[in-house]
Protein backbone atom coordinates (compact mmCIF):
# COMPACT_ATOMS: atom_id res chain seq x y z
CA UNK A 1 0.00 0.00 0.00
CA UNK A 2 1.21 3.51 -0.80
CA UNK A 3 0.68 5.83 2.15
CA UNK A 4 0.33 9.61 2.05
CA UNK A 5 0.70 12.00 4.99
CA UNK A 6 -0.94 15.41 5.23
CA UNK A 7 -0.45 18.01 7.93
CA UNK A 8 -3.81 19.68 8.48
CA UNK A 9 -3.77 23.35 7.48
CA UNK A 10 -6.48 25.38 5.79
CA UNK A 11 -9.25 23.57 3.96
CA UNK A 12 -7.98 24.82 0.59
CA UNK A 13 -4.43 23.68 1.31
CA UNK A 14 -5.71 20.32 2.53
CA UNK A 15 -7.63 19.76 -0.71
CA UNK A 16 -4.60 20.67 -2.82
CA UNK A 17 -2.33 18.31 -0.89
CA UNK A 18 -4.83 15.47 -1.01
CA UNK A 19 -5.16 15.86 -4.78
CA UNK A 20 -1.40 15.93 -5.25
CA UNK A 21 -0.83 12.82 -3.15
CA UNK A 22 -3.47 10.88 -5.05
CA UNK A 23 -1.82 11.90 -8.33
CA UNK A 24 1.48 10.51 -7.04
CA UNK A 25 -0.20 7.21 -6.27
CA UNK A 26 -1.20 7.36 -2.59
CA UNK A 27 -3.99 4.89 -1.88
CA UNK A 28 -4.53 5.79 1.76
CA UNK A 29 -4.19 9.16 3.49
CA UNK A 30 -3.45 9.92 7.14
CA UNK A 31 -4.40 13.35 8.41
CA UNK A 32 -2.23 14.65 11.23
CA UNK A 33 -3.35 17.51 13.40
CA UNK A 34 -0.77 20.18 14.21
CA UNK A 35 -1.98 22.18 17.17
CA UNK A 36 0.30 21.59 20.16
CA UNK A 37 2.87 19.72 18.05
CA UNK A 38 1.53 16.45 19.49
CA UNK A 39 1.22 14.19 16.49
CA UNK A 40 -0.61 10.93 16.21
CA UNK A 41 1.36 8.15 14.54
CA UNK A 42 -0.60 6.14 11.97
CA UNK A 43 -0.28 2.39 11.70
CA UNK A 44 2.80 2.18 9.49
CA UNK A 45 3.20 -0.89 7.35
CA UNK A 46 6.32 -2.94 7.84
CA UNK A 47 9.29 -1.60 5.90
CA UNK A 48 9.51 -3.67 2.74
CA UNK A 49 13.27 -4.18 2.44
CA UNK A 50 15.76 -4.16 5.33
CA UNK A 51 19.02 -5.86 4.44
CA UNK A 52 21.05 -7.58 7.14
CA UNK A 53 24.32 -9.53 7.08
CA UNK A 54 23.71 -12.90 5.47
CA UNK A 55 20.97 -11.66 3.14
CA UNK A 56 21.04 -11.92 -0.65
CA UNK A 57 20.09 -9.02 -2.90
CA UNK A 58 19.73 -9.13 -6.67
CA UNK A 59 20.81 -6.23 -8.89
CA UNK A 60 20.80 -5.72 -12.63
CA UNK A 61 24.01 -5.74 -14.62
CA UNK A 62 23.74 -1.98 -15.19
CA UNK A 63 23.80 -0.52 -11.68
CA UNK A 64 25.60 2.64 -10.61
CA UNK A 65 28.14 2.71 -7.78
CA UNK A 66 25.46 4.51 -5.75
CA UNK A 67 23.78 1.09 -5.57
CA UNK A 68 26.70 -1.33 -5.54
CA UNK A 69 28.97 0.42 -3.06
CA UNK A 70 26.38 0.67 -0.23
CA UNK A 71 25.50 -2.98 -0.77
CA UNK A 72 29.16 -4.03 -0.64
CA UNK A 73 29.55 -2.03 2.59
CA UNK A 74 27.04 -4.23 4.44
CA UNK A 75 29.03 -7.12 5.96
CA UNK A 76 27.91 -10.51 4.83
CA UNK A 77 25.43 -9.41 2.19
CA UNK A 78 25.60 -11.42 -1.03
CA UNK A 79 25.10 -9.35 -4.19
CA UNK A 80 23.82 -11.44 -7.08
CA UNK A 81 23.97 -9.83 -10.53
CA UNK A 82 21.15 -10.51 -12.98
CA UNK A 83 23.42 -10.17 -16.00
CA UNK A 84 22.02 -9.73 -19.51
CA UNK A 85 23.15 -8.43 -22.92
CA UNK A 86 22.92 -4.74 -23.67
CA UNK A 87 19.55 -3.55 -25.04
CA UNK A 88 17.97 -7.02 -24.73
CA UNK A 89 14.90 -6.37 -22.60
CA UNK A 90 13.62 -9.95 -22.80
CA UNK A 91 16.98 -11.29 -21.63
CA UNK A 92 17.03 -8.77 -18.76
CA UNK A 93 13.67 -10.03 -17.53
CA UNK A 94 14.76 -13.65 -17.86
CA UNK A 95 17.93 -12.89 -15.90
CA UNK A 96 15.85 -11.59 -13.01
CA UNK A 97 13.52 -14.57 -13.30
CA UNK A 98 16.49 -16.91 -12.77
CA UNK A 99 18.13 -14.81 -10.05
CA UNK A 100 15.06 -14.22 -7.83
CA UNK A 101 15.25 -17.44 -5.84
CA UNK A 102 13.50 -17.93 -2.46
CA UNK A 103 16.44 -16.76 -0.31
CA UNK A 104 16.55 -13.32 -1.97
CA UNK A 105 15.52 -10.55 0.42
CA UNK A 106 15.39 -7.62 -2.01
CA UNK A 107 16.03 -6.58 -5.60
CA UNK A 108 17.48 -3.32 -6.91
CA UNK A 109 17.11 -2.31 -10.54
CA UNK A 110 17.91 0.82 -12.46
CA UNK A 111 15.15 1.94 -14.79
CA UNK A 112 17.60 3.36 -17.34
CA UNK A 113 21.34 2.77 -17.55
CA UNK A 114 23.21 6.01 -16.93
CA UNK A 115 25.95 4.79 -19.29
CA UNK A 116 24.09 3.42 -22.30
CA UNK A 117 20.57 4.79 -21.99
CA UNK A 118 19.24 1.20 -21.94
CA UNK A 119 15.62 1.19 -20.74
CA UNK A 120 15.18 -1.96 -18.68
CA UNK A 121 11.71 -3.61 -18.56
CA UNK A 122 11.03 -2.23 -15.09
CA UNK A 123 7.27 -2.89 -15.23
CA UNK A 124 7.82 -6.59 -15.95
CA UNK A 125 10.61 -6.87 -13.39
CA UNK A 126 8.38 -5.21 -10.79
CA UNK A 127 5.53 -7.63 -11.58
CA UNK A 128 7.93 -10.55 -11.20
CA UNK A 129 9.13 -9.25 -7.82
CA UNK A 130 5.55 -8.79 -6.62
CA UNK A 131 4.63 -12.32 -7.66
CA UNK A 132 7.52 -13.70 -5.61
CA UNK A 133 7.06 -11.41 -2.63
CA UNK A 134 10.44 -9.73 -3.06
CA UNK A 135 10.69 -5.97 -2.35
CA UNK A 136 11.97 -3.93 -5.29
CA UNK A 137 14.01 -0.74 -5.06
CA UNK A 138 14.02 1.25 -8.30
CA UNK A 139 16.84 3.62 -9.25
CA UNK A 140 15.05 6.18 -11.40
CA UNK A 141 18.01 8.56 -11.65
CA UNK A 142 18.08 8.49 -15.43
CA UNK A 143 14.34 8.09 -16.07
CA UNK A 144 12.48 10.37 -13.66
CA UNK A 145 10.94 13.20 -15.64
CA UNK A 146 11.78 11.52 -18.95
CA UNK A 147 9.72 8.32 -18.85
CA UNK A 148 6.41 7.37 -17.19
CA UNK A 149 6.94 6.26 -13.60
CA UNK A 150 4.29 5.26 -11.04
CA UNK A 151 4.94 3.93 -7.56
CA UNK A 152 1.39 2.61 -7.43
CA UNK A 153 1.65 0.67 -10.69
CA UNK A 154 5.09 -0.74 -9.96
CA UNK A 155 4.28 -1.63 -6.38
CA UNK A 156 7.91 -0.94 -5.50
CA UNK A 157 9.22 -0.61 -1.97
CA UNK A 158 11.14 2.54 -2.92
CA UNK A 159 11.84 4.68 -5.97
CA UNK A 160 14.85 6.98 -5.67
CA UNK A 161 15.79 9.83 -7.99
CA UNK A 162 18.08 12.88 -7.98
CA UNK A 163 16.69 16.30 -8.75
CA UNK A 164 19.40 17.51 -11.11
CA UNK A 165 18.81 15.23 -14.10
CA UNK A 166 15.44 14.76 -15.78
CA UNK A 167 13.64 16.73 -13.07
CA UNK A 168 15.63 19.89 -13.99
CA UNK A 169 16.37 20.85 -10.40
CA UNK A 170 19.64 21.88 -8.73
CA UNK A 171 22.35 19.45 -7.69
CA UNK A 172 22.11 18.22 -4.13
CA UNK A 173 18.36 17.61 -4.31
CA UNK A 174 16.33 14.47 -4.86
CA UNK A 175 13.18 12.52 -4.10
CA UNK A 176 12.56 9.21 -2.36
CA UNK A 177 9.15 7.66 -2.94
CA UNK A 178 8.30 5.19 -0.16
CA UNK A 179 5.86 2.34 -0.64
CA UNK A 180 5.62 1.91 3.14
CA UNK A 181 7.39 2.89 6.33
CA UNK A 182 11.09 3.78 6.29
CA UNK A 183 13.74 4.11 8.98
CA UNK A 184 15.89 7.26 9.36
CA UNK A 185 19.41 7.24 7.98
CA UNK A 186 20.33 10.25 10.13
CA UNK A 187 19.07 11.55 13.46
CA UNK A 188 18.99 15.17 14.53
CA UNK A 189 16.88 18.25 14.99
CA UNK A 190 13.57 18.46 13.17
CA UNK A 191 11.82 21.48 14.67
CA UNK A 192 9.01 19.23 15.86
CA UNK A 193 8.33 17.30 19.11
CA UNK A 194 11.65 18.62 20.41
CA UNK A 195 11.08 17.26 23.92
CA UNK A 196 11.44 13.67 22.68
CA UNK A 197 14.91 12.20 22.21
CA UNK A 198 13.76 9.88 19.44
CA UNK A 199 13.11 10.92 15.87
CA UNK A 200 9.46 11.81 15.18
CA UNK A 201 7.34 8.90 14.04
CA UNK A 202 5.55 10.81 11.26
CA UNK A 203 6.58 11.87 7.78
CA UNK A 204 8.34 13.86 6.51
CA UNK A 205 10.01 14.78 9.82
CA UNK A 206 11.13 11.22 10.57
CA UNK A 207 13.41 11.22 7.54
CA UNK A 208 14.43 14.90 7.46
CA UNK A 209 16.89 15.75 10.21
CA UNK A 210 18.70 19.08 10.17
CA UNK A 211 18.22 22.31 8.27
CA UNK A 212 16.56 21.86 4.92
CA UNK A 213 18.10 22.96 1.65
CA UNK A 214 15.35 25.49 1.04
CA UNK A 215 16.96 27.05 -2.02
CA UNK A 216 17.49 23.61 -3.56
CA UNK A 217 13.93 22.54 -2.79
CA UNK A 218 12.58 25.72 -4.38
CA UNK A 219 14.69 25.08 -7.47
CA UNK A 220 13.49 21.49 -7.68
CA UNK A 221 9.90 22.67 -7.41
CA UNK A 222 10.42 24.93 -10.42
CA UNK A 223 11.88 21.99 -12.34
CA UNK A 224 8.80 19.92 -11.54
CA UNK A 225 6.54 22.78 -12.60
CA UNK A 226 8.45 23.00 -15.87
CA UNK A 227 7.80 19.31 -16.51
CA UNK A 228 4.14 19.65 -15.61
CA UNK A 229 3.78 22.18 -18.43
CA UNK A 230 5.19 19.72 -20.96
CA UNK A 231 3.79 16.50 -22.36
CA UNK A 232 6.01 13.71 -21.06
CA UNK A 233 5.45 11.20 -23.85
CA UNK A 234 6.34 13.83 -26.43
CA UNK A 235 9.49 14.73 -24.52
CA UNK A 236 10.63 11.09 -24.44
CA UNK A 237 10.01 10.67 -28.16
CA UNK A 238 11.89 13.87 -28.92
CA UNK A 239 14.89 12.86 -26.82
CA UNK A 240 15.11 9.44 -28.45
CA UNK A 241 14.85 11.01 -31.90
CA UNK A 242 17.70 13.41 -31.14
CA UNK A 243 19.98 10.80 -29.58
CA UNK A 244 19.29 8.39 -32.43
CA UNK A 245 20.26 11.04 -34.96
CA UNK A 246 23.49 11.58 -33.06
CA UNK A 247 24.21 7.85 -32.76
CA UNK A 248 23.52 7.07 -36.40
CA UNK A 249 25.67 10.00 -37.45
CA UNK A 250 28.55 8.92 -35.24
CA UNK A 251 28.33 5.35 -36.51
CA UNK A 252 29.20 6.59 -40.00
CA UNK A 253 32.52 8.03 -38.81
CA UNK A 254 35.59 5.79 -39.34
CA UNK A 255 36.61 3.73 -36.33
CA UNK A 256 33.62 4.74 -34.23
CA UNK A 257 31.68 2.12 -32.24
CA UNK A 258 28.26 3.35 -31.11
CA UNK A 259 26.02 1.66 -28.55
CA UNK A 260 22.50 2.27 -29.80
CA UNK A 261 19.38 0.14 -29.35
CA UNK A 262 17.53 -1.09 -32.45
CA UNK A 263 14.72 1.10 -33.70
CA UNK A 264 11.28 0.47 -32.18
CA UNK A 265 12.79 -1.76 -29.49
CA UNK A 266 11.66 0.47 -26.65
CA UNK A 267 15.14 0.13 -25.18
CA UNK A 268 16.73 3.52 -26.00
CA UNK A 269 16.48 6.71 -23.98
CA UNK A 270 18.17 10.07 -24.45
CA UNK A 271 21.62 8.82 -23.37
CA UNK A 272 24.24 7.39 -25.71
CA UNK A 273 27.72 5.86 -25.37
CA UNK A 274 30.38 5.51 -28.04
CA UNK A 275 34.11 4.99 -28.40
CA UNK A 276 36.68 5.40 -31.13
CA UNK A 277 39.12 2.64 -32.05
CA UNK A 278 42.67 3.18 -30.74
CA UNK A 279 41.69 6.42 -29.01
CA UNK A 280 41.70 7.11 -25.30
CA UNK A 281 38.20 8.18 -24.25
CA UNK A 282 39.38 10.64 -21.62
CA UNK A 283 41.75 12.33 -24.03
CA UNK A 284 39.19 12.50 -26.83
CA UNK A 285 36.55 13.86 -24.45
CA UNK A 286 38.90 16.64 -23.39
CA UNK A 287 39.66 17.58 -27.00
CA UNK A 288 35.96 17.70 -27.87
CA UNK A 289 35.29 19.74 -24.75
CA UNK A 290 37.74 22.39 -25.92
CA UNK A 291 35.65 22.69 -29.07
CA UNK A 292 32.40 23.16 -27.20
CA UNK A 293 31.09 19.57 -27.10
CA UNK A 294 30.24 18.60 -23.51
CA UNK A 295 30.61 14.83 -23.03
CA UNK A 296 31.41 12.58 -20.09
CA UNK A 297 34.32 10.18 -20.57
CA UNK A 298 35.42 7.12 -18.62
CA UNK A 299 33.44 4.63 -16.54
CA UNK A 300 30.67 7.01 -15.41
CA UNK A 301 30.65 5.65 -11.83
CA UNK A 302 29.19 2.41 -13.23
CA UNK A 303 31.94 -0.19 -13.76
CA UNK A 304 29.35 -2.95 -13.47
CA UNK A 305 27.50 -1.61 -16.52
CA UNK A 306 30.76 -1.39 -18.48
CA UNK A 307 31.72 -4.91 -17.45
CA UNK A 308 28.32 -6.17 -18.62
CA UNK A 309 28.64 -4.41 -21.98
CA UNK A 310 32.30 -5.30 -22.51
CA UNK A 311 33.67 -1.75 -22.29
CA UNK A 312 35.34 -1.92 -18.87
CA UNK A 313 38.89 -1.72 -20.23
CA UNK A 314 38.31 1.29 -22.48
CA UNK A 315 35.36 3.13 -20.99
CA UNK A 316 33.18 5.18 -23.31
CA UNK A 317 32.25 8.71 -24.25
CA UNK A 318 28.71 9.51 -23.15
CA UNK A 319 26.36 12.06 -24.65
CA UNK A 320 22.90 13.03 -23.46
CA UNK A 321 20.10 15.30 -24.60
CA UNK A 322 17.37 17.19 -22.79
CA UNK A 323 14.31 19.32 -23.35
CA UNK A 324 16.65 22.18 -24.27
CA UNK A 325 18.75 20.36 -26.89
CA UNK A 326 18.19 21.67 -30.43
CA UNK A 327 18.44 19.61 -33.64
CA UNK A 328 21.05 21.99 -35.00
CA UNK A 329 23.22 21.28 -31.95
CA UNK A 330 23.24 17.60 -32.89
CA UNK A 331 24.41 18.52 -36.39
CA UNK A 332 27.11 20.77 -35.00
CA UNK A 333 28.34 18.05 -32.62
CA UNK A 334 28.61 15.58 -35.49
CA UNK A 335 30.48 18.06 -37.68
CA UNK A 336 32.96 18.95 -34.93
CA UNK A 337 33.58 15.30 -34.04
CA UNK A 338 34.14 14.39 -37.69
CA UNK A 339 36.51 17.31 -38.14
CA UNK A 340 38.52 16.36 -35.06
CA UNK A 341 38.84 12.71 -36.06
CA UNK A 342 39.91 13.69 -39.56
CA UNK A 343 42.58 16.02 -38.18
CA UNK A 344 43.85 13.35 -35.81
CA UNK A 345 44.10 10.83 -38.65
CA UNK A 346 46.40 13.05 -40.70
Amino acid sequence: MIVGYIRMCTQAEDRDREKALHQWGAEKLYWEKDSSRSWVRPAYEEMAATLQPGDTVVVSGYEHNAVTRPLRAIPGVTVRVADSPLFDRAAALEAFRRALTPEVRAAVCTHVSNVFGFILPIEDIAALCRSRGIPLIVDASQSAGCLPLSLRQLGAAFIAMPGHKGLYGPQGTGLLLCGGAAEPLLEGGTGSVSLRQEMPDFLPDRLEAGTHNIAGIAGLLEGLRFLRRREQAGLAVREEKLIRRLGEGLSRLPGTEVYLAPRDSGAQSGVLSFRVRDRDCEELGELLGRRGIALRAGLHCAPLAHRTAGTLESGTLRASVSAFTLPEEIGRALAITEELLREEAV
